[in-house]
């Protein structure tokens, strides 16, 4: 019975020291590998990433919005949000890089197309009609911001 316990508690011990040696050292790295990622993301990448997830959720719910009847009060609410997101990713994009001017250009004709999108569910009237062609040309601006900001440009 004492040599299974002895050799329960070496294996323990060993499982410990392992851990200490190898694992604590491991977690650190680690830690340490994150943070010099996020340290080393620039004010462009912000900027860009806060412009894509605007994108992202107006272009993942406007749809609801599409055809008559309109919620009016669900409108209201998905515009709001879009409408601050959209305001943070342009508060974000203040470097003078092309990356940011893109991303805070797709930023503005976002919250134009919001705009003309408001007026005419208001008035009962059909979204504007080159709508998708807008959202495009938002989606690949974003992308295209996305892309000179890996480029550092």
């Amino acid at each position: 019975m004492q040599g299974k316990t002895l050799v329960k508690l070496a294996i323990a011990v060993a499982v410990v020291i392992l851990i200490w040696k190898k694992g604590v050292p491991w977690w650190y790295a680690r830690q340490a590998s994150k943070a010099e990622a996020v340290s080393a993301s620039s004010p462009n990448d912000a900027c860009v990433e806060a412009a894509a997830a605007a994108d992202d959720a107006w272009g993942s719910g406007v749809g609801r919005f599409a055809n008559p009847p309109y919620d009016l009060a669900g409108w209201d609410q998905f515009r709001s949000n879009i409408e601050q997101q959209a305001r943070r990713a342009e508060e974000k994009c203040l470097c003078a890089d092309s990356s940011c001017t893109t991303a805070k250009q797709a930023m503005s004709d976002l919250r134009s197309l919001i705009l003309e999108m408001d007026q005419s569910l208001r008035s009962g009237s059909p979204p504007p009609s080159d709508l998708v062609q807008r959202q495009e040309a938002i989606d690949n601006a974003v992308n295209s911001a996305r892309d000179q900001a890996r480029q550092g440009k």
